[in-house]
């Protein structure tokens, strides 16, 4: 055993200092760093040995056939049918549970054909680049209106680029999400 004894002046104060174990505590790390290192090196000689089990994306040489995952969370997307249609009712609880303000839903009211006015939306903003992809806005929509959807690549030089209007020009809400 090694015992390492002595004194040590701190601000005019003389300080006993007494370590044991100096060179155990020394050797056992270096022995605890070479084991971690050997246990990536093996999984590195073994794809290297059988490279057909490498799960790595080639992106973007693969872009043609490059599948996400089913729960990656990419953009915010308001689906329409052929008829250009979407489930948005305009209740805005997406908005309201948005953490950092992301998405901006303008209503207005229209007069049906009974006579009673309904909130209908003019315009369904979404700021892409301040959207932290936590999946809130989705959860918190009763009529399952909008969904993440897969595309990834925005990068652009003006990020005014990343403010979309999701609602397609002359969309209407499907029968369905109306009550």
């Amino acid at each position: 055993m090694v015992l390492i004894t002595g004194y040590v002046k701190m601000n005019g104060t003389e300080i006993n200092i007494k370590k044991t174990g100096f060179l155990k505590e020394y050797f056992g790390t270096i022995f605890t760093s070479l084991s971690s290192l050997l246990t990536g090196m093996k999984l590195t000689g073994y794809y290297f040995i059988h490279p057909n089990k490498i799960i790595t994306e080639q992106y973007p040489d693969n872009r043609a056939t490059l599948k996400m995952a089913e729960r990656f969370r990419g953009e915010v997307t308001l689906p329409h049918n052929e008829n250009n249609e979407h489930r948005c009712n305009g209740c805005q609880s997406c908005e309201i549970a948005c953490p950092n303000g992301s998405i901006k839903i303008v209503t207005k009211h229209e007069i049906s054909e009974d006579g009673k006015k309904k909130k209908r939306i003019d315009t369904w903003v979404y700021h892409l680049e301040m959207c932290t992809f936590c999946n809130l806005c989705i959860e918190a929509c009763p009529s399952k209106a909008i969904v993440m959807g897969k595309k990834f690549e925005h990068s652009v030089y003006d990020k005014s680029q990343l403010v979309k209007i999701l609602n397609k020009p002359g969309s209407k809400v499907m029968k369905e999400a109306e009550e």
